[in-house]
Formats: C-alpha cells, structure tokens, sequence
C-alpha cells in the first residue's frame, strides 16, 4: 500500500498556541513511517514547516503519490500534543486542498483522540485514531475494512462510532529513528537553547514516554499517560545516527525525563549537547552534576508554583518546600548553562511572595518566568474537574473559558486570541 505522512503548513495568527514556532521533527510520523517500511508498505512522509512547504504543494505532492491512505497529524509533533493549537483550520485547510485525492483519510493528534466526533466532523476524514497513533497506522494499512479497528473511531449516518478506548503504544521497542539528511540539514533551531554557543543541527529524540504524576494542568490522559521508558540501545543508535548527519543539539521531549544514569553516562563520551524538561525534585546533587557533565546545556523544570498552597492545587505531590526546591534549582545551575522555573498563574500564590521567589531565583542565575494562564485542555484533569468528561463541544467551552478568565496571555501571543469559532470559520466543517 501506498502511505503518505503530512505534517501541515503550520500557522498560529490569532491562536493561543503556547508551544514553540519553529519546525521539529514530527516523531509520531517518523515512527509511523518505521513501522509501515516494516511491513513492506511505500511510504511518503512530509513535513510543512521543515520542507517549506504550503498546504497547497504539500496536497499536490501528496497527490501525485497517489496513496491509498493519508495520514494527517493535528498537532505540530508529540512534543506539542500536549499543548497543541485549539483549533483545526491547518490540518483542515490540508484536507480541503487535498480534495479526495489522497484515498481515504486519517487524523492523528489530541482532538481526535479526546473529542473523536467534533474532528472527524471539522476534518471530514474517514477515521480518527484515539491516543498514540504509530501502531494503529500501522494497523490500518493491514486491513481493508477499518470498521473495526481497535483504538479508532468513524460517523456512520452522522453518529460516533468508537473501537475501545485510546491507545497507549508498547514505546519501549520502537526502533531508531532514521530521517532525511535535507530534513536534519533544515532543522537550525535548537529547542529551548539560549546560551551563545550552539553547534551544528538541531534535532527531538524521545527516551520515555508518559509521566507518572498526575498534575491537574497536564493534557495527557488521552495520550501519552503511563510512564514507558525506551530501549536504551535504540535511543544509542538514534543519537549516533544523528550526530552522524551533523546534529549537534537534541532536545529530549519526554514530558519528564528522570535521571538515567546509563543514558547520561552513554552521552558523556559523545560530541552532542541536549535540553529536557523536568520535575527539578527528583534529582539529586551527584546526578545533576552528571547530567551537566553529559551535555545537558538546557533544564526546563516543571515548578509550576512557588508556593506550597499553589502546587497543592496544582496536584503536584511534590515533597520539598520552595526553599529545598530553589536549592535544587541554583545547584542545577552551577552545571549546567540555561535552568528554567517554569510558572503557572495559580489564585492561591501571593503576588509578592511569588516576585521574591522569582527575584531570589533570577538573582542566582535561575530564570523563573511571569506566571502563564492556565488554558484547561480537554485532556487535562482541571478540564474534568469543572465540566466533567469532554463532548463536542470541549474544545469551544475550554477557549471560551480562557478567554474571559484572563487579560493577558503568555509572552508568544502577540495580541489577545481570538475565538475558536473565528479560528475554524474559514476551513472547518460544523
């Protein structure tokens, strides 16, 4: 069978978008395209931003390929499922591009997989897949009739129906990942990399997935959930492949990367810096000053709140008091170049208790940035906890919901957002 792969000419004029803007690399795509090959399947795989391509010539490659099945991604990669943009109108302007001329259709990303009837009416795609979407592609390609895929969801006569619930890939034997040269030599940017020094190739390596913790903010409970940890030699051969290609950066996007002595020791003897994000109380002292010595030029650590009140709220489960916390932090910093406090706006924190955490911190090299409205995804504990379980109108109750709640937005949105119904006038079936 033929398969293309797109990744869409991502824009975010007007969105809430908190994720970073430059290209990265579209890993549920890069596995998905592993697992296809494996099965013998021709495989096109594109990418928007890092092939500098519209959705009009992404729809036209797409086309002359002439698949016999599309798949097309709602989020910019796995490193921003969590944080992906509210509405459709990329991946939707894709398929309207496309015009029926890429056989039948599939999304993959977080709308399908916490709100299945809403995107498959916005994107009018055949099938969505529910949860991490690798091995379902690979699943769907096998088979003829899709009724009954597990782990997928179609409308029949305009009603929702759904095969089990969402998908949690087994991960840990996914095999390396091998991308196009011309790919690698296009990805510059270097991910939450802020020192001056940068060298080489940008690109994103995973080498876990998932999060034990259950913090109230994070949209994960539809995907990426259970902590899986991958195959040490995988991750190995991934990185020498790409160091091999001129990377000289990799950013791990496992959403918390917990210290793993093995893979800090493996890249201590290699010539490749690397940023994570983190939960800065579960390391060590001896272990920071290890990830510090394997290469570790950037930490973003998952604070949330510099009150003990805040992180209560937050469902952080966190031990350590604000001043072991800041500890931690300030001796992270002593090895390793950029260390990030990552802060939420929580009601519980006193404004000026937080401004002196944030002074001690940035005073002693740790920047803590302005506290960042919190935007209840669907997949978030705090979207359940006020509304209950999503329907097909989630996604318009949580931006409706974050709009009034605030005045100010996060430092990347240039002007203040605009409805979703606005976003997705132009492009989205409803």
């Amino acid at each position: 069978m033929k398969v293309a792969l797109v990744n869409p000419f991502w824009t975010y004029e007007d969105s809430i978008y908190f994720g970073c803007r430059q290209p990265h690399l579209p890993l549920e795509l890069g596995y998905s395209k592993a697992l296809l090959e494996a099965d013998g399947h021709q495989v096109l795989m594109l990418d928007g931003q890092i092939q500098k391509l519209d959705n009009a010539a992404l729809a036209d490659r797409a086309a002359a390929f002439a698949p016999a099945m599309t798949v097309v991604s709602t989020a910019p990669t796995y490193l921003f499922w969590r944080c992906a943009p509210p509405e459709l109108r990329v991946p939707a302007d894709f398929l309207n591009r496309l015009a029926g001329h890429g056989g039948r259709t599939v999304a993959v990303g977080p709308h399908g997989s916490a709100t299945p009837a809403p995107t498959l009416r916005k994107l009018g795609v055949d099938v969505v897949v529910r949860g991490e979407c690798e091995e379902v592609i690979a699943e769907l390609a096998r088979r003829d009739d899709w009724s009954a895929v597990p782990h997928t969801a179609h409308l029949e006569q305009g009603k929702l129906v759904g095969n089990g619930g969402v998908h949690a890939s087994s991960f840990v034997d996914h095999p390396p990942l091998s991308w196009p040269s011309d790919w690698i030599a296009a990805h510059s940017h270097h991910h939450h990399r802020f020192e001056d020094d940068q060298v080489g190739f940008g690109a994103e390596v995973e080498a876990s997935r998932g999060c034990p913790y259950n913090c109230s903010f994070c949209a994960k409970i539809d995907f990426r959930d259970a902590y899986r940890r991958r195959n040490h030699d995988a991750i190995i051969a991934e990185i020498d492949r790409l160091i091999g290609q001129g990377v000289g950066y990799i950013y791990f996007i496992d959403e918390i990367f917990l210290p793993q002595k093995a893979l800090l020791e493996a890249l201590v003897d290699r010539d490749v810096k690397f940023g994570v994000q983190t939960r800065i109380d579960l390391w060590k002292p001896e272990l920071l000053e290890l990830l510090g010595a394997a290469g570790c030029v950037s930490i973003e650590a998952g604070l949330e709140s510099l009150t003990v009140e805040g992180r209560a709220m937050l469902a952080k489960r966190c031990r350590l008091g604000t001043e072991e916390l800041a500890a931690l932090l300030v001796n992270a910093r002593r090895h390793v170049p950029f260390v990030q406090a990552n802060l939420i706006g929580v009601v519980e924190d006193d404004p000026a208790l937080v401004d002196h955490w944030r002074k001690h911190l940035i005073d002693r090299g740790v920047w803590a940035n302005e506290p960042v409205p919190l935007y209840p995804y669907p997949s978030s504990p705090s979207y359940r906890e006020l509304w209950g379980e999503p329907d097909d109108l989630a996604w318009e109750r949580a931006h409706e919901h974050y709009l009034a709640s605030f005045r100010t937005f996060s430092d990347i949105q240039e002007k203040r957002p605009r409805p979703l119904a606005e976003l997705e006038a132009t492009c989205c079936s409803h």
